[in-house]
This record gives structure tokens, sequence and C-alpha cells, in this order.
């Protein structure tokens, strides 16, 4: 990888090229890539498909991680530039959480894991902090779930920020871009 930042987008794989959810992953996509940033997706279909897209047609270098492991999947999109094949789900989710930030778009639950991660990651005491930004509507129902259901408080809750389009992200991601 390059010193450019790099940015992990998770999303769903199960996303259509007609979908809005895609299209708006396919702008964010492009508008990171367009900053310079390095784009770290999954590698497959769907949402990650739409950012490794977007971020390949503006000039963006696509990392896919992908599993070594998941014989139904046949290889990362056509827009992957470097993939990182990885052994197990744990290898994968730590090379992701590698990024210099992470953003979540419309996903399932394997989404759901890798924002649990990143989450869970800033929530720890001397970890790295650095930006989780839950992009989209579905994101505000589900942690407002979080909020009262489970065992947290206002600070937890504020760690992951919800960010409404992709524009929103790339103005809460700008600092990364200073002086690049």
């Amino acid at each position: 990888m390059s010193a450019r930042p790099a940015v992990a987008v998770f999303g769903s794989a199960r996303l259509e090229p007609g979908d809005p959810e895609y299209l708006e992953a396919r702008e964010l996509g492009r508008l990171l890539a367009m900053a310079g940033a390095d784009v770290l997706t999954g590698g497959y279909d769907g949402a990650m498909a739409a950012v490794s897209a977007g971020a390949h047609e503006a000039g963006g270098h696509v990392v896919g991680v992908t599993m070594a492991g998941w014989s139904h999947r046949r290889g990362p999109n056509r827009w992957v530039v470097e993939e990182r094949p990885a052994d197990r789900l744990t290898e994968r989710i730590e090379l992701l959480m590698a990024a210099d930030a992470w953003v979540a778009v419309a996903g399932g639950i394997g989404t759901l894991s890798e924002v649990a991660v990143a989450w869970s990651t800033l929530q720890t005491a001397g970890a790295r902090w650095r930006p989780l930004l839950l992009m989209g509507p579905r994101w505000a129902n589900l942690t407002a779930q979080i909020g009262a259901t489970l065992v947290v408080d206002e600070r937890d809750l504020a760690l992951a920020e919800l960010a409404p389009d992709p524009a929103a992200v790339m103005e809460r991601l700008a600092d990364l871009f200073v002086g690049g």
C-alpha cells in the first residue's frame, strides 16, 4: 500500500446495481479516490463492488480483502487491483481494521460484525483513534436500538458517527487528506 490514507468500506454483497444505496456506495468510492485515499473493501459484489467501481473509475487504488476458503465466491470484483486473501475470517477483519478510517454502508450480518469490531477497537483503551462512520438512514435505527438495549453510554455511542450520505462522509474525513 502507499502513503495515501486507507479507508475501509464495509457493506452488503446483496445490493444490486440499480439500488439507490448501491449508487451511493459507488459515489462514495469515487469521492474517496478523488480525495487521494486507497479504498479497501471485502472485494466481492454488491456494495463492495459499487465502492470498488467508483474508486477505480476515479483512478483510485482498490484493495479487496477476500477469503481464501469461500468457495461460493468466484473471486474479487473486476475493479480490485490488489487482492489480499485471508485464510480466516478473523484475519480478514484484522486486515480491514488496519485502515485509517472505516465507513459502513448498507449491509447485513457481515457488515455488522465488521462495524462491531471497529467500534470495540475504538472503545478499547490505548487503541489508535480513527473515524468510524455509518452512512445512511439504516444505521440511525440500529444505533438507537444499541443505545436502548445494550449496556453503553453516550461516549460509547459517540465513537460511531452517523453520516447521511457520501458528501457528509467526505466532510468528516477531510482531516485525513490534509497535506496529501
